[in-house]
């Protein structure tokens, strides 16, 4: 068992790091806190897809003269979380803004909070 573990322990460490920011979306009611907690899960999703990628004895590809071989690394799950890192940035951005600006229109952060004010008006 602790061999299971130890040889797939980034597997392990992303499902520990779901889990986290799961649990800060779910129970968390500070808006920052669940965007905090949205960026933690955004994270362990990409070290579980390049987790993927993983080959044992792998290199980058690159040139090799004729007759050489060997054993290469899938760059797409690597370019693919590039640009998923760049979308959950600005996501993040557009998220804090959008805060920014509910606490100047309501001056709130809380979830529970925020439905009072937008029910009274």
């Amino acid at each position: 068992m602790f061999d299971l573990f130890t040889s797939h322990y980034n597997y392990w460490m992303a499902i520990i790091l779901m889990l986290i920011g799961l649990y800060a979306l779910i129970a968390k009611q500070n808006l920052v806190k669940k965007i905090i907690g949205l960026n933690i899960f955004q994270t362990a999703i990409f070290l579980f897809y390049i987790s993927f990628a993983e080959v044992t004895g792998g290199t980058a590809p690159v040139y090799l003269p004729e007759g050489a071989e060997a054993l290469y690394v899938n760059p797409l799950p690597h370019v693919l979380i590039l640009t998923a890192i760049v979308v959950g940035v600005s996501i993040t951005a557009v998220a804090l803004s959008l805060i920014v600006r509910i606490y100047e229109e309501y001056g709130v952060m809380d979830e529970d909070e925020l439905m009072k004010v937008v029910r009274e008006r």
